[in-house]
C-alpha cells in the first residue's frame, strides 16, 4: 500500500479551490490530475521585468512595467491589427497593438485619457515603439506585477496566473518528506531538503533545486530495477546446456556475423546458469536478432524444454511465425503460433498442445498472457519490440512455468549508451553492431517538397516497373496548427493517380481493420502504402523499396532510421526520399544530412541525443510504465551514474529498504510511481 505521507500528493487536481469541470479539461490535457503532477510541472522559463518611468530605446527587447495613458486609436481595416496610441508620463509615443476583430474589447482595456499601467516586450516597429497584447491593469494594482515570475506550459482556456494559484495550492498541501539521499552526496551536492527544493522549483530560478528533483526521480527509477534484478537473481531457473543436434541442422545461405556470434555466445553463458536470464538485444534492422534468438529458443528444445516468441501486433507475429518456419524447415520441431485471431478447434489443439508439451516453440500476441495458456515445460521466453510491453507485462510472462524462464527481450531501436541504464537498467544488454554481409546500403536523398509533382512521376515510374514503397505523413488529419498534409488526405490525392493501387493505415484504426490493409501490401495487392508512422517498426516487406518520407524535417533522427528501415529487406536497391519544407533549422539541417551520410542506426541514435534530447527515444520506455516527466536527457546523462552509485550503497551497505534510509527510499518508489519495483519492495 501506498504510505499515508503521499495520500496529499495523490488527490486529484480537482480537489482544488476553484477547480471545477471547465478548468479540469485544459488540466487533463497537461496530464495534470493530481496534486503531485502540479509539484512537477516545471516553467517553460522565468519572466523577468523592469520598471520604467519612462519609455526608451535602449530597452528595446525587454519585458517592462510602464504607466501610460492612451491617446487615440487606429485600424487600418478589418485585417489590420487594432492600434491604442498611448504615452507616458514624459509625452513618449508607444503603439499598443492587438491582433483579431473584436476591436471592443482594447478600447474597454483602455479608454482614451485614463492613465493605466501595461506589462509587455517592447519592441521597434518602424519609427515607433510597440508592445503587442500587453497586460493591462489599474494603477493601484501596479505592485500585483511580479518582476520575476514563473512561465508555465500552459493550455487553452487556462492562463498563467491561474497555474500559478494552483501550483501554490499544490506547495501548500505537499508534507514533509523523510531524505532518501545519502548524507554525503546531499552535502557534496549543497542539495536542499525535497520539501524546500520542491517550493522552490515555483519561487527561483535555481538550477540546483532542478538537479536535486530530477535527481529523485532517476534514483527511484534505478533502486526499482536493482530490485527486479535482485529478485530475479533468488528465483529458482532452469539451467540449459542443449548439445547443439537442433541448431547445427540450421542451413543458412550465409555465415554469422563476428557480432551475432558474440551474443549468442553471451545468451548461452546466461542460460547455462540457474538463475534465469534477463538480457536484452540491441540491434539495428536488419542485423539478424531473430536469428540469435532463434538459436536461444532451440537451445531450450534441445535441452526438453518449450520457449515462447512474443511480438506486440498480430500481423508481426505471423510475419514471425512464416520466417521461423522457414529457417526451422526440415528440423523435428513443432512450431505453433496464438493470437487473439485464433478461436475454436484451432486455439484449443494449441492450448492442449503447450500443456502436453507437443508444441516446442509458440508464436504470439499478448495472448499467450493469459491465464487459460499454460506451459508444461516453458525456460525462455524471447519479446520483440520490447518497448512495447511494460515490465509487468513481462514479468506476467515469466509466471507462466514452475521455474522462472529465461527471458530475453529485444529491440531494433538503437539506444544511445547514455540512456541505455536508464532505460533498461534491470537488464544485461548485448549488441549486434555489424550487419550481415551482403546486405545493401539504403540511398537516402534529401529534395525540397516544391518538386513534389517529380516524387510522384518517379512514384509512378517505380510502381509500373513492378515496385511497391510506403509514403509516410506526419498527421492522420488536418490541425489548424499544422500545414502538414494529412496522411487521409494525401491518400486521396495519390488514389486520383494511382487508384486502387494506394492503400492507407493509420493509428486511429481498428487491429483488424489496419491488418486487413498490411495484408494486402504484403501480398502486393497494392503498390504504395500511405501511412503514419505506425509502420515505424515490424513491417517485413521485401519487394518495397522505395520509402518517401514527407516533412521529414519534422521528425526526429532516430524515428527517421526507423522508417527508412522499412525497405532494403530484398534483393532490389533500396532508396529513401526525405521531403523537407523550404525553410530549415540549423538542428533539422544537421539531422537530414546525417541520415543521408550513415546507414548507423547507432551512430545516429547517439546523434539525435546531442541535438534535440532524448524525445522519442525516451518516450519508447515500455508501455505502461511511469517514464521520466522531471529529469530531462541532459540530467538522465549527467546524474545517472550517481544515483546508480547511490542505489547500490542503499541495498549493499545501508540495511537495504528496512533501514531508515531505505523506508525513505519506498516513499520516493511510491511517489514516482515505479509500481514495478514497488511490487517487490516487500522481498526487501
Amino acid at each position: 500500500m501506498r504510505p499515508e505521507i503521499l495520500n496529499p500528493l495523490f488527490g486529484e487536481t480537482q480537489s482544488l479551490k476553484g477547480v471545477g469541470k471547465a478548468l479540469a479539461k485544459p488540466l487533463e490535457k497537461l496530464r495534470l490530475t493530481r496534486v503531485k503532477d502540479l509539484l512537477y510541472h516545471k516553467p517553460s522559463y522565468w519572466m523577468r521585468r523592469k520598471r520604467v518611468q519612462e519609455l526608451d530605446e535602449a530597452d528595446v527587447g525587454l519585458t517592462i512595467i510602464a504607466e501610460v495613458t492612451p491617446a487615440d486609436y487606429r485600424s487600418g481595416g478589418p485585417r489590420s491589427p487594432f492600434r491604442v496610441q498611448a504615452t507616458d508620463a514624459q509625452g513618449n509615443y508607444i503603439s499598443l497593438t492587438f491582433f483579431g476583430r473584436n476591436t471592443g474589447w482594447p478600447k474597454k482595456l483602455l479608454p482614451l485619457g485614463e492613465s493605466k499601467i501595461i506589462s509587455g516586450k517592447l519592441e521597434r516597429y518602424g519609427d515607433e515603439l510597440q508592445m503587442l497584447h500587453p497586460d493591462v491593469l489599474e494603477l493601484a494594482e501596479e505592485e500585483e506585477i511580479a518582476l520575476v515570475e514563473p512561465i508555465y506550459p500552459l493550455s487553452d482556456g487556462l492562463g498563467n496566473k491561474r497555474m500559478g494559484q494552483l501550483v501554490t495550492q499544490a506547495v501548500v498541501l505537499a508534507p514533509q518528506l523523510p531524505e532518501w539521499i545519502e548524507p554525503s552526496l546531499l552535502e557534496t551536492k549543497k542539495w536542499e531538503g525535497w520539501h524546500k527544493s520542491i517550493a522552490s522549483l515555483h519561487s527561483q530560478e535555481d538550477a540546483d533545486n532542478a538537479n536535486r528533483l530530477a535527481y529523485d526521480e532517476i534514483f527511484a527509477n534505478q533502486l526499482a530495477f536493482m530490485l527486479v534484478r535482485a529478485d530475479n537473481r533468488r528465483k529458482k531457473g532452469v539451467s540449459i546446456q542443449g548439445d547443439g543436434h537442433l541448431r547445427d541442422q540450421i542451413k543458412l545461405p550465409f555465415e554469422l556475423t563476428g557480432a551475432q556470434k558474440r551474443c549468442i555466445s553471451e545468451i548461452e553463458g546466461d542460460l547455462a546458469q540457474s538463475s534465469p536470464m534477463l538480457r536484452l538485444l540491441q540491434g539495428d534492422v536488419g542485423s539478424g536478432k531473430t536469428l540469435v534468438a532463434l538459436m536461444a529458443l532451440l537451445s531450450a528444445v534441445e535441452a526438453g524444454y518449450q520457449g515462447a516468441f512474443l511480438a506486440p501486433t498480430e500481423i508481426l507475429a505471423r510475419q514471425h511465425y512464416e520466417g521461423l518456419q522457414k529457417l526451422l524447415t526440415g528440423l523435428p520441431v513443432n512450431l505453433a503460433i496464438l493470437t487473439g485471431r485464433d478461436k475454436g478447434k484451432i486455439r484449443e489443439s494449441t492450448l492442449m498442445g503447450l500443456a502436453n508439451g507437443s508444441i516446442d516453440i509458440l508464436v504470439g500476441t499478448h495472448a499467450i498472457f493469459q491465464d487459460k495458456v499454460q506451459y508444461k515445460k516453458l525456460a525462455v521466453a524471447v519479446i520483440d519490440e520490447q518497448h512495447k510491453f511494460g515490465v509487468s507485462q513481462r514479468l506476467m510472462l515469466t509466471q507462466k512455468a514452475e521455474s522462472t524462464p529465461h527471458l530475453l527481450a529485444m529491440t531494433a531501436t538503437p539506444i544511445p549508451r547514455t540512456l541505455t541504464l536508464s532505460q533498461y537498467g534491470e537488464m544485461d544488454v548485448s549488441r549486434i553492431d555489424e550487419l550481415p554481409p551482403g546486405r545493401q546500403a539504403i540511398e537516402t536523398r534529401v529534395i525540397s517538397d516544391a518538386r513534389l509533382p517529380e516524387v510522384v512521376d518517379g512514384l509512378g515510374r517505380h510502381i509500373a516497373s513492378g515496385g511497391q514503397a510506403y509514403w509516410v505523413c506526419p498527421l492522420v488529419e488536418e490541425s489548424e496548427k499544422s500545414d502538414l498534409a494529412a496522411a487521409e488526405e494525401r491518400a486521396a490525392a495519390l488514389k486520383l493517380r494511382f487508384g486502387d493501387q494506394v492503400g492507407l493505415v493509420h493509428g486511429r484504426m481498428k487491429g483488424p481493420e489496419k491488418d486487413a490493409v498490411m495484408e494486402k501490401f504484403q501480398c502486393g495487392e497494392t503498390k504504395l502504402l500511405v501511412a503514419t508512422t505506425v509502420i515505424e517498426v515490424g513491417v517485413d516487406v521485401p519487394n518495397a523499396s522505395l520509402m518517401i518520407i514527407e516533412a521529414a524535417d519534422r521528425f526526429g533522427l532516430a524515428q527517421l532510421h526507423q522508417l527508412r528501415g522499412r525497405v532494403g529487406r530484398g534483393d532490389v536497391k533500396s532508396n529513401c526520399l526525405l521531403l523537407r519544407g523550404d525553410t530549415l533549422s540549423e538542428t533539422a539541417r544537421a539531422r537530414l544530412t546525417l541520415l543521408r551520410e550513415t546507414n548507423d542506426g547507432f551512430k545516429i541514435a547517439e546523434e539525435d541525443l546531442r541535438l534535440r534530447g532524448a524525445g522519442e527515444l525516451l518516450g519508447t520506455r515500455q508501455s505502461g510504465d511511469a517514464g521520466f516527466r522531471v529529469a530531462t536527457p541532459d540530467q538522465i546523462s549527467q546524474l545517472i551514474s550517481a544515483a546508480t552509485d547511490d542505489a547500490r550503497l542503499l541495498l549493499d551497505r545501508d540495511g537495504g529498504l528496512n533501514s531508515e534510509r531505505g523506508q525513505a527510499a519506498r516513499i520516493a518508489l511510491y511517489l514516482f510511481e515505479r509500481d514495478w519495483g514497488v511490487s517487490l519492495i516487500r522481498s526487501g
